[in-house]
């Protein structure tokens, strides 16, 4: 029995997973207020599966890339949770998890608008990693693209999906807001339990500058 969390991304969304079975899923779109909402979402999501907290065996969450404080919402949360039902807690990151919503089986490539000319890109081929999660330059992450892909249908997601197009014309391009919890959760039940917590996914620092005086 599987409670899946996402805060990374524009939404905080939870899923209860039993098997192969979704008891229970919502995703409510949100920039803000993460903190606020996810708690009671997650006890909203399980009276509506009828399920207890003692009933799960297993905490998924993404990690990151995505909103600095969203993540950090999200995974507090998760691991507090955890604890105090002393079971495992699995992290996901949300490239992953994107990829994972299209259900699409070939050629994937998930990425994410990092602002200031960067994207943050992972790509996949029939589920299987082709590179690790990295925050790159646009150009770059073109020519990544180019490198990897091999042919055969392609799917692109996620907000920085557009910004890399040009080089698969003939791409699907899906530009969801959030990933799907279900999919967050069907990653964590095939992942052996990790032998510590999940830590945030920060591929690179947060842009801050100091106030004008």
């Amino acid at each position: 029995m599987i409670l899946a969390v996402d805060t990374c991304l524009g939404a905080s969304s939870i899923a209860v997973l039993e098997g192969d079975v979704v008891r229970a899923a919502r995703s409510e779109p949100m920039t803000r207020g993460h903190q606020e909402r996810i708690a009671v979402l997650a006890r909203e999501v399980m009276a509506e599966a009828g399920v207890k907290f003692p009933d799960l065996t297993r905490i998924a969450v993404t990690v990151g890339p995505g909103s600095f404080t969203g993540l950090r919402v999200g995974l507090s949360f998760a691991k507090g949770l955890a604890t105090a039902l002393s079971i495992p807690c699995v992290g996901i990151n949300s490239l992953e998890a994107l990829a994972a919503t299209t259900g699409a089986t070939g050629f994937v490539a998930a990425a994410l608008d990092a602002r200031m000319g960067q994207v943050y890109l992972q790509i996949f081929d029939s589920g299987k990693a082709l590179m690790a999660p990295d925050a790159l330059e646009v150009t770059v992450a073109i020519a990544r693209l180019a490198e990897l892909y091999s042919g055969g249908p392609a799917t692109l997601i996620g907000s920085g999906a557009p910004m890399i197009a040009d080089v698969l014309p003939g791409a699907t391009v899906l530009i969801p807001a959030f990933a799907d919890p279900v999919a967050i959760a069907c990653l964590a039940a095939t992942r052996p339990a990790p032998s510590h917590s999940p830590r945030p996914l920060y591929l690179r620092a947060p842009y801050a500058v100091a106030p004008a005086a």
